[in-house]
C-alpha cells in the first residue's frame, strides 16, 4: 500500500462559533495546511470533525450507508481515537464532493480497510492538539495530560471538557507525529455499539430516497422494452397522454451517439418512453396505454473506459437471447480450448498418469438483486445547474457520466446522497440517475424517476450466467497431483486463478472463456466469487471423499502446504490465515465429533475480498423438503469494528446465501426475462431461515479487511455438500430446488 504523509490527511479550522474542526483527507496529495482559516479554504477535504464549545462532536461519515452500518463503525473508529464520550457524538451523512471527499464509493467490502488508518490517524491527532491545548492553558507538560470520554485530566486535579479547549486547540499546529492506541486499549472499537440510525429506521423517519421529495416535484416512470435485444421502433401516446394527471410522454436517449462510457456506465435500453404526471398510481395506469412497436436490434458496438486499461471497444450483440440456447451455447463452448490464466507445474503429465480422475461441472443461472427498494432517484435540472438526490453506492464515479450527459460543469451539479434501501452492487450502476437527469433536463421540472419491482427484476444489470469444470488428478496412492479449473460465463468468466487451491497443488492449470450477450450485467454481492466457491467447494467435498479424508482435514491440508511450501507466485491468500478460519470453524462447530455424528452436515471456506470465512450447515429434512437447521460461521476480518454488526452481516450473508443456492434464478425466453416480481422470483421467507446462527470471529490484530462481501460465497457450497449429506445426492445446478439431482 502507498503510505500518505499524515500531514495530507491533517488540517485545522478555527469555526466562526469557536471550537475545533479537524479534516481528514482521503487519498489526497494536496499540500495540506496547518491552520485553514476559512472554511471556503476546504477543497482537498474528505471529512471532518466538529467539536463545539458545548462539547459535543460531529463526525460526517463520506461513504453512503445501504445497511452494512458505516454510518456507526467509521465515525467509531474517529471517536476511539479521540477518546470521545460515544454518547456525545453526533453522526451525519456527507453531501457528496469529488474533490474534497474523492470518489466515495461503498462496495468491495472496502469501507473499513479504506478508511482505518487515516480515521484513525484523524482522531488521535485531535486529540493530541486537545491535550497541547490543555497543557499551555494549565502551564503543565503535554505528557502529563491524560484523556477519557470526552475529558482532559491533570494529576493536579484539573480537568476540562473537549469542548473547553476546542478553541485553543484550533490554533495548534497540526502534530507531526501522533501515537495510535494498542487494539488491547480500545474502548468504543471491538464494543458493540447501537446503530447510529437505528431509532430514525424503524420509526420510519425519511432516510431513503423513496422518501425524498419537494414541493412541484412530478413523478416519472419509464417504458423501456420488453426484451433484451430490441429497441424503439415507433409508439402512440394519444390516449395515454388525456389520463387524469399526466403531464408529458416522449422518447429519449440515455446516452448520445458515439458516447465514451466510463466503468460502471450501463445502458441496458439506450431509447425508451418516459411517462410522467403527478402521482405514481397515474403514471403507472398511463404508462398501460402505451402503444407501442418494438424492433430487434442488430450488433452493435460501444466504446467503453476501462479501469486502467484505456478505452476499449465492445460489441454487443443482436438477437433474442434464451436460457435453453444459452446453456447449450456454454456446453458448446466449454468443449472449446480456452484462455490460459495460470499454469504450474505439468498438469497435462499429471492427468495422462493419473489413477483416477475426477471431473464434475457446475452451472448457476443469472440473478437479480432485488433491493428491497427498487430503484429511484430525483432531479431538478436547470440551464446552469443541476440538484441531484438518491440511493447511490458510487456517487464520485457517475459524476463524470452525468456532468457528459447534461453537458454542464460538475461543480454546477450537487449530490446529494440519500441511505440506500439495499445495493449489494446493484446501486454502484448508475444508469437510473442518469435517466432522472435526461427527463427532469427535457421538462426543466423537478422530478423523481421510481422503478416498479417488475422494471427493476427485467431491466438487467444481473449477476452473470456461470459455468465450471473442475477435475482432479489422483496417483495409485490417493494423493492429490493435479487440479484443473476451466470456467466460463454470459458474458464473463468466474475463475480467480490465484486463490487456493493453487499454491497447494504442484500440477495446476487455470482456464477461461466467455460469450458476449446483450443481457447487462453487473456486480452482485462478491462478485464471481459467489458462484467460484460454490463449485470449487462443493468439488473438494468429492476430492476428499475420493481420497478418504475428512472434508475439513483435505482442506487443511493443502493449506499447510501452501503455507510451508508454497507452489508458484502470485498466490492470492494467507494460508495461515485461512487455516485460522477452518480450525475456529472445526472447533466451534464441534466438526467430528461423536455427539454430532447424526447431523446431516455440509461444510465450505472461502477467501476474498481480503478476508477469509467459512460456514458449517446442519440440514434437516421437514415435510419433504430439506431445510437449513443451524449454522455455525468463523470470519477472519481481522479487527472487528463492532461485534454486534458485525454479527449482523454474517447473519445477513447466511441467510442471503441460503435462499439463493435454494432459489435463486432469473431465466429468458426470446430475450424477456421469465420472472417479474416475487410470485414468480422465488426468495427465502421467515420460516426457511436458520433457526440459529453461531457466529465467531478470530481474534488477532491484523487491520480490518473487510466484511460486507466474504461470508456469502462459501454459504452456497456449505448447502450443497450438506445437501449431499441430507439427500445421497450430489447438486450440481443451482437454484438446488429446481435441479434434478444426480448421483
Amino acid at each position: 500500500m502507498e503510505k500518505y504523509n499524515r500531514r495530507s490527511f491533517l488540517k485545522s479550522s478555527t469555526l466562526a462559533s469557536g471550537g475545533l474542526l479537524l479534516s481528514f483527507g482521503w487519498l489526497a496529495k494536496a499540500q495540506a495546511a496547518e491552520k485553514v482559516e476559512t472554511l471556503d479554504q476546504w477543497n482537498q477535504l474528505t471529512g471532518y470533525i466538529q467539536i463545539t464549545p458545548d462539547g459535543m462532536i460531529k463526525i460526517l461519515c463520506p461513504n453512503p450507508e445501504f445497511g452494512q452500518n458505516v454510518m456507526t463503525s467509521l465515525p467509531m473508529i474517529v471517536a476511539e481515537e479521540l477518546d470521545a464520550d460515544w454518547k456525545n457524538v453526533v453522526v451525519e451523512m456527507s453531501t457528496h464532493d469529488n474533490v474534497k471527499y474523492g470518489p466515495q464509493f461503498t462496495g468491495g467490502s472496502n469501507s473499513v480497510r479504506m478508511y482505518w488508518k487515516p480515521l484513525r490517524t484523524a482522531g488521535a491527532a485531535a486529540r493530541q492538539m486537545l491535550s497541547e491545548a490543555a497543557a499551555q492553558t494549565w502551564g503543565v507538560p503535554v505528557g502529563e495530560i491524560t484523556t477519557k470520554a470526552g475529558v482532559l485530566s491533570h494529576s493536579s486535579g484539573k480537568t476540562a471538557k473537549y469542548g473547553e479547549m476546542a478553541t485553543k486547540a484550533a490554533t495548534i499546529a497540526v502534530p507531526k507525529d501522533v501515537k495510535l492506541k494498542a487494539p488491547k486499549d480500545f474502548s468504543i472499537v471491538s464494543h458493540s455499539k447501537k446503530n447510529a440510525e437505528g431509532l430514525k429506521v424503524v420509526t420510519g423517519k425519511p432516510l431513503f430516497g423513496m422518501d425524498y421529495r419537494v414541493d412541484g416535484m412530478l413523478i416519472a416512470m419509464i417504458q423501456h422494452p420488453p426484451a433484451f435485444g430490441m429497441k424503439l421502433k415507433s409508439f402512440d401516446a394519444t390516449a395515454a397522454k388525456k389520463m387524469p394527471g399526466i403531464k408529458d410522454i416522449f422518447s429519449f436517449k440515455l446516452y448520445d451517439d458515439g458516447f465514451v462510457q466510463e466503468g460502471f456506465d450501463t445502458r441496458t435500453f439506450n431509447e425508451m418512453i418516459a411517462v410522467v404526471g403527478k402521482t405514481t398510481w397515474e403514471v403507472m395506469n398511463a404508462r398501460k396505454n402505451l402503444k407501442v412497436i418494438w424492433e430487434p436490434i442488430t450488433d452493435t458496438k460501444e466504446i467503453i473506459n476501462v479501469f486502467r486499461g484505456g478505452k476499449t471497444e465492445v460489441t454487443v450483440p443482436g438477437g433474442l437471447e434464451s436460457t435453453e440456447t444459452q446453456l447449450a451455447k456454454m456446453k458448446e463452448m466449454a468443449k472449446l480450448p480456452a484462455k490460459e490464466l495460470r499454469k504450474d507445474g505439468d498438469p497435462e503429465a499429471a492427468f495422462k498418469n493419473a489413477a483416477t480422475i475426477i471431473e464434475r461441472t457446475y452451472n448457476a443461472p443469472f440473478l437479480a438483486h432485488n433491493c428491497m427498494e427498487p430503484m429511484n432517484f430525483f432531479a431538478h435540472v436547470q440551464d446552469d445547474k443541476a440538484l441531484i438526490a438518491g440511493p447511490l453506492q458510487a456517487p464520485g464515479w457517475m459524476e463524470p457520466t452525468l456532468a457528459k450527459v447534461l453537458n454542464l460543469p460538475a461543480d454546477k451539479i450537487e449530490i446529494q446522497m440519500t441511505r440506500m434501501g439495499g445495493g449489494f452492487g446493484r446501486r454502484a450502476y448508475a444508469q437510473y440517475a442518469h435517466e432522472a437527469a435526461r427527463i427532469s433536463q427535457k421538462l426543466k421540472a423537478p422530478i423523481k424517476l421510481i422503478y416498479s419491482r417488475e422494471d427493476d427484476m427485467t431491466y438487467g444489470i444481473y449477476r452473470p450466467m456461470y459455468t465450471a469444470t473442475y477435475r482432479a488428478a489422483l496417483d495409485a496412492n490417493k494423493n492429490l497431483i493435479g487440479f484443473h479449473v476451466t470456467g466460463g460465463g454470459i458474458p464473463e468468466n468466474p475463475v480467480h486463478a490465484n486463490r487456493f487451491p493453487a499454491g497447494a497443488v504442484d500440477n495446476y492449470l487455470a482456464e477461461s472463456w466467455e460469450i458476449p450477450s446483450n443481457i447487462t450485467i453487473g456486480a452482485f454481492r462478491a462478485p464471481r466469487s459467489n458462484f467460484n466457491a460454490a463449485a470449487e467447494q462443493s468439488f473438494l467435498d468429492e476430492v476428499a471423499e475420493a481420497m478418504g479424508k475428512d472434508a475439513i482435514e483435505l482442506r487443511l491440508d493443502l493449506l499447510k502446504r501452501a503455507k510451508e511450501n508454497p507452489v508458484g507466485k502470485n498466490n492470492e491468500y494467507d494460508a495461515g490465515r485461512y487455516i485460522g478460519v477452518l480450525e475456529l470453524l472445526k472447533e466451534k462447530s464441534g466438526w467430528g465429533k461423536p455427539e454430532n455424528a447424526g447431523k446431516k452436515r455440509g461444510v465450505a471456506a472461502y477467501f476474498c475480498h481480503a478476508s477469509y470465512a467459512g460456514h458449517v450447515v446442519d440440514m434437516v429434512m421437514r415435510d419433504g423438503q430439506p431445510y437449513v437447521e443451524t449454522v455455525t460461521s468463523a470470519v477472519d476480518c481481522g479487527v472487528i469494528i463492532n461485534p454486534d454488526a458485525a454479527r449482523n452481516m454474517v447473519e445477513g450473508a447466511v441467510v442471503d446465501g441460503i435462499g439463493q443456492s435454494f432459489y435463486g434464478a432469473l431465466t429468458h425466453k426470446d430475450g424477456a426475462a421469465e420472472q417479474s416480481n416475487f410470485h414468480n422470483y422465488r426468495m427465502i421467507r421467515h420460516g426457511e431461515a436458520p433457526k440459529k446462527i453461531d457466529v465467531h470471529f478470530v481474534q488477532n490484530e491484523i487491520d480490518p479487511t473487510g466484511l460486507g462481501e466474504p461470508p456469502f460465497p462459501p454459504v452456497f457450497g456449505a448447502v450443497a455438500n450438506a445437501l449431499f449429506k441430507t439427500t445421497g445426492k450430489r447438486y450440481y445446478n443451482q437454484p438446488f430446488t429446481t435441479e434434478q439431482p444426480k448421483s
